[in-house]
């Protein structure tokens, strides 16, 4: 955080000089009148660094802040304190060095005469379009404590959705890094010294071996060829996937691929319906909620339909013939959405929609693990028998030959 020195009279009209940490000059002005001083100069500290803060700084804010921050001001807030205040006491209890500055600019900026929303859309990285407009909502409709309340259940649903998701996840990719770093091991270190032996005693070597001798020369030499490769293609990879092309072409594979792409389509509509019904039930039209929501999702076919989706419904279309045109969004997304228009709870109806598919992505989690498990088992087992096959055999026929 930037330190600024500071020239000011207090209220005996004393001359006070020293320093402040704040983000910006008008913050330290802002935190040097609360303490009842009359600021007479006020610049940034040029001399001073922070390796503890610089260090902080790179952590950044994490999805848990948001959801714990959500949470606790909901409860400030419906309990009757002013946004100041609360946010003044959620700055004190942060652990987080960045979120703590970010909190006591939006803290200023509110007391300044600004408002929540306002202060939430100066940061975009940590607070999304949905979250400041929905605050907005909440704000311009008087019941910022219940969309507050309800913004906090709805990202701590998500949180915990997450978990699972991710954690299901862990035990497979521990085995896969373990498997690679075993077989790099066993390229670059046991199978060098093991092709020295084979050459001292002449052994005629079986096709897998000679393979294998062939592929341990090549990590050996070419390592950094490899690794340069690893980079550079990935690099290259990432850069065309943002492109037009390569987005809509990687998206449309990842659909594609057995059970995972099924999992990743739940997923994306578990967070769509959910979003939506948010949106709706604070007060936002469905037109603007649609157009809001497009943004965040990760696929671009479905950012694409919702595009379409939108300009339809401008158009005066029922909203729920036009989600039945685009295969995206399977069949009961539309007709559940009939219902809720007939209805008139089509929050209420997209709320169950993202229960349903929250309980089908969970479940298509556990048939993920299960059937990976046992795949990842069977693809160790034929690596390690053939590493173990290819050294093993020609020590065998070695010691046959001295019987």
């Amino acid at each position: 955080m930037p330190v600024f020195r500071y020239k000011a009279y207090d209220k005996e009209k004393a001359v006070v000089t020293g320093l402040v940490d704040a983000p910006t000059a008008e913050s330290a002005v802002n935190l040097l009148r609360d303490k009842q001083l009359f600021v007479v100069h006020v610049e940034e500290s040029k001399t001073s660094f922070d390796l503890v803060g610089t260090i902080s700084n790179m952590k950044g804010v994490g999805f848990s802040d948001i959801v714990n921050f959500t949470r606790q001001l909901s409860t400030m807030i419906t309990a009757g304190l002013s946004l100041p205040d609360s946010l003044s006491i959620l700055r004190n209890q942060a652990t987080n060095p960045v979120f703590v500055k970010v909190l006591l600019d939006m803290e200023h900026h509110i007391s300044g005469g600004g408002s929540l929303s306002s202060a939430l859309e100066k940061y975009p990285k940590y607070f999304t379009p949905i979250y400041a407009s929905l605050v907005k909502a909440g704000e311009s409709s008087g019941s910022l404590d219940i969309v507050l309340n309800r913004l906090a259940d709805t990202l701590e649903e998500q949180r915990e959705f997450r978990s699972k998701v991710s954690g299901a996840m862990i035990y497979p990719i521990i085995i896969v890094i373990g498997m690679s770093i075993v077989v790099m091991i066993m390229m670059t270190v046991v199978v060098p010294k093991l092709t020295d032996l084979y050459k001292d005693f002449g052994i005629d070597l079986p096709g897998s071996t000679k393979f294998l001798i062939s592929a341990s020369g090549f990590f050996v030499r070419y390592w950094w060829l490899m690794i340069a490769a690893a980079v550079g293609g990935s690099t290259a990879f990432l850069k065309w996937k943002t492109t037009p092309v390569g987005e809509l072409f990687v998206d449309t594979l990842i659909f594609k691929i057995p059970v995972f792409g099924e999992l990743q389509k739940k997923i994306i509509l578990v967070e769509f319906t959910r979003t939506l019904s948010m949106l709706i039930s604070s007060g936002i039209h469905i037109l603007e909620g649609l157009t809001i929501l497009r943004g965040s999702l990760g696929n671009v076919l479905f950012r694409n339909a919702v595009f379409e989706i939108s300009k339809k419904v401008e158009k005066g279309l029922p909203l729920g013939d036009t989600f039945s045109q685009y295969p995206v969004f399977p069949p009961i997304v539309s007709q559940m959405i009939r219902v809720g228009e007939q209805t008139g709870k089509l929050d209420d109806t997209l709320l169950k929609l993202s229960n349903f598919f929250q309980s089908e992505s969970e479940h298509l989690v556990k048939g993920l693990t299960t059937a990976i498990e046992p795949l990842i088992m069977v693809v160790l087992g034929v690596g390690v028998g053939f590493i173990v096959i290819s050294v093993i055999t020609p020590i065998y026929n070695l010691t046959s030959q001295f019987k």
